[in-house]
């Protein structure tokens, strides 16, 4: 049995809860659908209808949140409805960052005897360990900030 496609179900549910006349669209006399048609969704977020297609068929289930965003746009999605439609792209499929990184306590005792600032830091630039001298040079260096914010 395939994978159930959440993604896909939603996007489709809120497409039709959209009727052209909200986005600015003229609807024509022989509507089949009350909502909007995939081609319209897709031109007003500025993506392929193809592309849409892939994403509501379960084909393409990595969309990047800039499509994300300019779909829930397009869809006048709120807040709360924008941010379960990433969440609706998180599969079990995707690497997910480490529980939590850490260093030893040898690593850590290590760099507090350092005359110099010294930091150590994760993959994803999270600062797992400073030593005084680095903490007070930023405080950007203190454990559990992240280097790229």
């Amino acid at each position: 049995m395939g994978k159930a496609n959440h993604l896909g179900e939603y996007l489709r549910a809120r497409r039709a809860r959209v009727t052209p006349a909200e986005v600015g669209l003229v609807s024509g006399p022989r509507r089949r659908l009350a909502g909007l048609r995939r081609d319209e969704l897709a031109m007003l977020a500025g993506i392929s209808s193809e592309y849409l297609e892939r994403l509501e068929q379960g084909r393409d289930r990595h969309p990047s949140a800039e499509v994300l965003d300019s779909i829930a746009r397009a869809l006048r999605m709120d807040a709360k409805a924008t941010a379960h439609l990433h969440q609706l792209t998180r599969s079990a499929s995707r690497p997910h960052r480490a529980a939590y990184e850490h260093v030893s306590a040898a690593v850590a005792e290590l760099i507090d005897q350092f005359s110099m600032p010294a930091v150590v830091f994760g993959r994803y630039l999270d600062v797992l360990a400073a030593n005084p001298i680095a903490r007070a040079l930023s405080p950007g260096f203190e454990v559990g900030q992240n280097l790229s914010r």
